[in-house]
């Protein structure tokens, strides 16, 4: 028996597939189950493990209701059961998370009650869908809508494998008590696998574990949770994929933000002849049982040992890195484009992209206008030398000039008519070249509507749009700092970190004519758009009322601006956009 195994308990032998899946992609997704299940059964594994909507992507929005879609689903799992066992892999279980519909999908309730589209497991063992399950719990706050798309499962799906009774749960049947895991300790389960397909947002690691040991305590069972990593638009996925013990021990944990094969041995209670009762907490139970497993192989047991967690700073730029790759390759473009100020937010999106992509992959265009200090120039040509992107030099001044000889401009437009020719260059080299667009205004910026719509707005994607000004700082001094450990070039700067921040559009400008400072300005946002705060509540916090009043007038009226913004990878707990929902036609103010 490998060692460590308790000789009153079977032993399974689980893999974790920490996998990047891609929305629509049926016959690639489909593949890379192929491939790592191959993976698993190479190293002995006798259940391998997949996230939520694994042969679909995940979310998959209003594909629901394309029949089409719904029907490519299931006979790509058909087609996937089959293809496994062609590959000689139809012993090993598989747990795959995929589209299914019992009935039309749900379209503004024209599906008969009870019946519509569900989010899925299946079971695949033998070349064929031996079990499925169906999502019971369906989230509908933040970034989720799915009690728009599904409908929620009533059974609870347990299958016996090498003599243990296994249950399959889906994402947040985890984040809520009751239901199948409260239904599984009465069903009298040794292992709940849960499937995922859970959106980063900082910290959420922290939150993670604790969640899992209560659904632990509250199943009395090992819990086997197994989440996708990749960006999908604004949703980036960590991992973080781990197993727990019915008392709460951490057995192992997978890195973030990587594709990773986790396998670990687990002693399990041996499955015993099961109640009579055909329901527990409120659900039906249907149970199968599977012949043939691999037994669990014999020598050392398998660990897949424990990842430590990383300051926050790493963490948020491992997703943001992420979150810009998957965004620029899943939707083929070659390369991307952005302008380089020489100022702090441009210089952290080069050194993400160039991360990201590699410097021969991004292009960075000094746009310089009369009000363009010779220091930012160099700024932005130092981060060049730096990183190794394609560097470019274009004046805007004299396409500036031949504006104002036509038109008669002055003040805040003049400001927003160059902003205005940056975008026109940045997207004509787009157009001419193939590049995408990438734009720079941080999160605090997008709070207040300090931006210039068709002007630096303008862009395909935007790396820190759920990024605050002071985050913006603390992740480049981290990003250097972790070069110069490595013995690596810093990527950003000094002068780009140190000096105060300007637009440059006007003679001796800065960020603080405008707003109050960041350090004072990114509490009260953060309260406002992330703690959903009221004035008052604000104001009790300790914030000066005036400059309360000032920044909640700002924030209300530029929803316009935020509306037309690019999409940009979500970090926070409530990111602009998908999170943040708001009307633009809105008289509803806060007052003192």
């Amino acid at each position: 028996m490998p060692l460590g195994q308790d000789e009153d308990m079977p032993t399974l032998r689980l893999a974790l597939s920490q996998v990047n899946p891609s929305v629509g992609d049926l016959a690639g997704n489909a593949d890379l189950v192929r491939s790592w299940t191959r993976q698993a059964a190479d190293a002995g594994a006798q259940l391998v493990l997949f996230p939520e909507m694994m042969l679909t992507g995940y979310p998959v929005e209003d594909l629901v209701f394309r029949r089409s879609f719904v029907a490519a689903s299931r006979a790509a799992l058909e087609r996937l059961a089959a293809d496994l066992a062609a590959d000689g892999l139809g012993e090993v279980p598989v747990v795959v998370g995929y589209l299914d519909a019992d009935g039309p999908p749900q379209v503004s309730g024209d599906a008969e009650p009870g019946h519509g589209a569900r989010n899925a497991a299946a079971l695949l063992h033998g070349g064929a869908v031996v079990a499925r399950y169906f999502k019971h719990h369906l989230p509908n706050y933040g970034v989720f809508d799915e009690d728009r798309y599904f409908i929620p499962g009533d059974t609870l799906t347990v299958v016996r494998i090498a003599g243990v009774d296994v249950a399959l749960t889906i994402c947040e049947d985890l984040w809520q008590a009751g239901g199948p895991f409260a239904a599984a300790r009465e069903a009298g389960v040794g292992l709940v696998v849960n499937i995922n397909g859970s959106p980063y947002e900082l910290n959420k690691d922290d939150i993670r574990l604790p969640l899992v040991r209560r659904r632990a305590a509250e199943a009395n069972a090992t819990i086997a949770y197994v989440n996708m990593i990749g960006g999908q638009d604004e949703l980036v996925f960590e991992g973080d994929s781990m197993i727990v013990s019915a008392d709460g021990e951490l057995l192992t944990r997978a890195p973030q933000f990587v594709e990773h094969l986790l396998v670990h041995d687990v002693d399990l209670p041996a499955a015993t002849e099961p109640p009579a009762a055909e329901t527990a907490a409120g659900m039906r139970v249907v149970r199968g049982a599977l012949d043939g497993v691999p037994p669990t192989p014999s020598g050392p047991a398998a660990v897949g040992g424990l990842i430590e967690p990383v300051a926050d700073e790493a963490e948020v730029w491992q997703a943001l890195v992420l979150g810009l790759r998957d965004y620029v390759n899943k939707n083929r473009f070659p390369s991307v484009v952005l302008g380089l100020s020489g100022g702090i937010d441009s210089a952290v999106v080069a050194a993400l992209a160039v991360d990201a992509l590699g410097g021969d992959r991004v292009v960075g265009v000094s746009l310089p206008s009369q009000h363009s200090s010779e220091h930012s120039r160099e700024d932005a040509a130092d981060l060049a030398k730096r990183t190794g992107l394609d560097y470019r030099v274009e004046p805007i001044q004299p396409m500036v000039d031949a504006f104002l000889a036509n038109l008669s401009l002055s003040g805040v437009a003049v400001e927003n008519l160059q902003a205005r020719v940056r975008g026109v260059i940045l997207m004509a080299l787009s157009n001419q070249e193939g590049h995408l667009v990438l734009t720079t205004g941080n999160k605090s910026e997008l709070a207040v509507g300090y931006s210039t719509l068709y002007g630096d707005s303008v862009g395909g994607f935007n790396p820190i749009k759920d990024v605050w000004k002071t985050l913006v700082w603390r992740l480049a001094k981290w990003r250097n700092t972790d070069a110069a450990r490595r013995g690596e070039t810093p990527p950003i700067p000094e002068n780009s970190i140190g000096k105060p921040p300007s637009a440059e559009l006007s003679p001796g400008q800065l960020d603080s004519d405008s707003l109050p400072d960041y350090d004072v300005l990114d509490p009260i946002l953060i309260g406002y758009v992330d703690g959903d705060l009221g004035r008052d509540g604000l104001v009790e916090s300790g914030h000066d009322p005036a400059v309360v009043d000032k920044v909640l007038r700002l924030v209300d009226t530029a929803e316009y601006k935020r509306r037309q913004s690019a999409p940009g990878t979500k970090i926070s707990m409530k990111a602009f956009g998908r999170d943040r929902r708001l009307p633009i036609t809105n008289r509803w103010r806060e007052k003192g």
